[in-house]
């Protein structure tokens, strides 16, 4: 399921401040299906370019992130999404999403395969004019966003 909508932002900039009107889509991925994949799906079927994921709230039936000591981890649920943000390219997603289990015990890393959605997952992404690449860094070993307008 899709909207598209167009939204105000707001930028300080100094001490001018600028509004910037922005396409905004927002999606409901449904149970069973695996978050990272899907989000690569919106992306071909809109043909984005250049994507911010400014949030998603939600539940997943199990978690899968690499944790910054690039171990990967699986997480079973349920969980509830408590933050998410990154990018959208034609070249991937680069996604860092926060859980919180039964307890409220917090864990977050980046998104991997297999990730599956339990009730819902409501997506907000705003789209940008430019294109975004991703391009292999010899220095980080991890291909990283460029930004071309």
């Amino acid at each position: 399921m899709k909207s598209r909508g167009r939204a105000f932002i707001i930028i300080k900039c100094k001490k001018t401040l600028l509004n910037i009107l922005v396409d905004m889509l927002v999606f409901r991925i449904t149970p069973g299906k695996d978050l990272k994949n899907e989000i690569e799906s919106i992306q071909k079927k809109n043909n984005l370019e250049a994507g911010i994921i400014i949030g998603a709230v939600g539940s997943l039936q199990k978690a899968v992130l690499r944790l910054a000591d690039e171990e990967i981890i699986d997480i079973e649920g349920p969980l509830e999404i408590i933050c998410a943000n990154g990018t959208v390219s034609p070249e991937g997603i680069h996604l860092h999403l926060a859980v919180a289990d039964k307890t409220g015990k917090m864990t977050g890393g980046h998104l991997k395969e297999g990730s599956l959605v339990n009730t819902t997952v409501e997506l907000s992404i705003l789209e940008y004019e430019g294109t975004f690449k991703r391009i292999m860094d010899p220095e980080t070993g991890f291909k990283e966003l460029v930004i071309l307008n």
